[in-house]
């Protein structure tokens, strides 16, 4: 019987994915929840992913976009055709375990304040260590800097089990984000015009200002390739990171305190593109300089959207210092040595 059950909906976006489907996909079609259906939503692929779901995985759904809208306006357009009262966000490239769902949604369901959640994330190629998209739950600095319980800027800790309390945190990873459904559809979703990339500590940014708990559930464990799509040196990647990053501080701080720090989070933009000139990646310094730029040109589009946005702007959980100093000057590697009365309560 399921009907005991909140129907929880798996919500796979691919963008020729065939390589992870194969080989994660069975963890997660074997997921033992009772009342639950998959969903592979797809962003134009032009390799063969979808018809080898649709050959192996007959009951998935599947549904397809048109182009290739990012990972926030795939998930915006694929998630209009889904109904469930729960969607689980889940990348192509996470092997999951199991039990990994009941834990989660049991916590939402005691909490009806919580909107969402993400478990424990462990790297695949190295499963005794974090993995660097999400951890035991992810946070952000005074100057927009995200980081987690767990891994602080490149730096990811052993997982000796010191980060297994289920705690509210600030943002929960995309790569596996449980959201109640009503929460995402109050909330309109991912900002599309983020593309990819640090929409999901947007998303979470808002639901907190509306009202909204968000948590990490450590009793449930996924494991995590990351870089699957665009990997850690990809020039489209920083531009998108720091792109995004500006546009949802202008987005959700005050008005004062958004000037501020996006003023001073472009001088410190500079010296990150002239430490990529340093290492000789061009690429990755032009890309810097190209975010501003386009920061700039959708500066009042980015703006208007404030008006939709209620509630508080420094919501719990926020790390008020700066975290690269912690992290260069003061030599603190682990989040556990980020003192815990520099935190928002």
């Amino acid at each position: 019987m399921t009907t005991n059950y909140p129907k929880v909906a798996v919500v796979i976006l691919n963008w020729n994915g065939r390589y992870f489907l194969e080989k994660f996909l069975p963890s997660v079609f074997n997921s033992t929840y009772p009342n639950l259906s998959f969903v592979l939503g797809d962003n134009a692929s032009s390799d063969d992913s979808v018809s080898f779901v649709a050959d192996n995985y007959p009951t998935i759904e599947i549904v397809q976009n048109d182009t290739n809208k990012g990972f926030a306006g795939g998930y915006n357009a694929v998630l209009e055709q889904v109904e469930a009262d729960y969607f689980v966000l889940l990348n192509s490239d996470v092997e999951v375990t199991d039990n990994w769902i009941e834990p989660i949604i049991a916590l939402l369901e005691s909490n009806p304040d919580m909107a969402a959640a993400q478990p424990k994330i462990r790297a695949v190629h190295d499963r005794t260590k974090f993995e660097h998209a999400g951890a035991s739950g992810g946070f952000i600095d005074a100057y927009g800097y995200p980081f987690c319980r767990g891994r602080i800027l490149s730096h990811t800790e052993e997982d000796s089990g010191q980060y297994d309390d289920q705690i509210d945190i600030f943002w929960a990873t995309g790569a596996a984000l449980f959201i109640k459904s009503k929460a995402w559809r109050s909330a309109g979703g991912f900002d599309a015009d983020f593309f990819a990339h640090m929409e999901e500590i947007d998303l979470c940014w808002r639901l907190k200002r509306m009202g909204y708990r968000i948590a990490v559930c450590p009793s449930a464990v996924v494991y995590h390739v990351g870089g699957g799509t665009l990997n850690a040196s990809n020039p489209r990647k920083t531009f998108l990171n720091f792109r995004n990053n500006l546009m949802m501080l202008q987005k959700n701080l005050p008005f004062l305190s958004a000037c501020y720090v996006i003023f001073i989070r472009l001088w410190l933009d500079l010296l990150a593109l002239l430490q990529f000139l340093a290492k000789g990646k061009w690429g990755d310094a032009w890309a810097v300089s190209r975010a501003h730029q386009e920061f700039f040109w959708y500066f009042f589009r980015t703006a208007s959207k404030r008006k939709n946005i209620t509630g508080p702007f420094l919501p719990q959980g926020r790390y008020n210092k700066l975290l690269i100093f912690a992290f260069f000057v003061k030599g603190i590697k682990k989040f556990s040595g980020l003192p815990s009365n520099d935190f928002v309560r």
